[in-house]
């Protein structure tokens, strides 16, 4: 093998074993879920004494929160996971092991989407959360949410599209 041969083929090797300086990044988020579970309980602990005494709009606001909760938790997930076996490698898991059935099925583009539509979901709660909580008093920064929300929505929607052309064009 010549000279040129062989810094291309130690480069090569080199780039591709870079890609395990991720796996210490996709198991820290192991540490953003668990601050998450804090969190959720944080919430439920406050909510729970109260239940019987706040008003529906409080309740649903709670319900609200723990729900944009999870649905960051099972992003995590996804990302965690997801992210791992597309760039790190795929995970050993024993045959006599529970398995995600999503497990392995998500490319990069699957992944993006996944993301973008979690990330509506959550600006949608969050707005929510914020018509809920008007009270009758103008929001000066109410057309912001909502322009930023639809920004979010308009932006999902052009990324499965143009996932779609992309698809359909090999």
């Amino acid at each position: 093998m010549s000279l040129p041969q062989q810094i291309e083929h130690t480069l090569e090797r080199l780039m591709y074993a870079s890609r395990w300086v991720l796996a210490p990044i996709y198991a820290g988020m192991s540490f953003a879920l668990l601050a998450l579970f804090v969190k959720f309980f944080e919430e439920l602990y406050h909510f729970l004494p109260i239940i019987f005494t706040i008003s529906e709009t409080d309740f649903i606001l709670t319900l609200l929160t723990l729900i944009d909760l999870s649905l960051v938790g099972s992003l995590i997930v996804l990302i965690m996971f997801s992210g791992y076996e597309n760039f790190v490698s795929r995970l050993d898991i024993s045959a006599g092991t529970e398995k995600l059935e999503w497990l392995g099925t998500h490319d990069y583009g699957s992944m993006k989407m996944k993301v973008a539509t979690s990330i509506v979901a959550i600006s949608s709660i969050h707005l929510l959360k914020i018509f809920m909580n008007i009270n009758g008093t103008a929001n000066d920064k109410l057309l912001w949410y909502v322009v930023i929300h639809l920004t979010l929505v308009v932006s999902a929607l052009l990324m499965g599209y143009l996932d779609k052309l992309t698809k359909h064009s090999h």
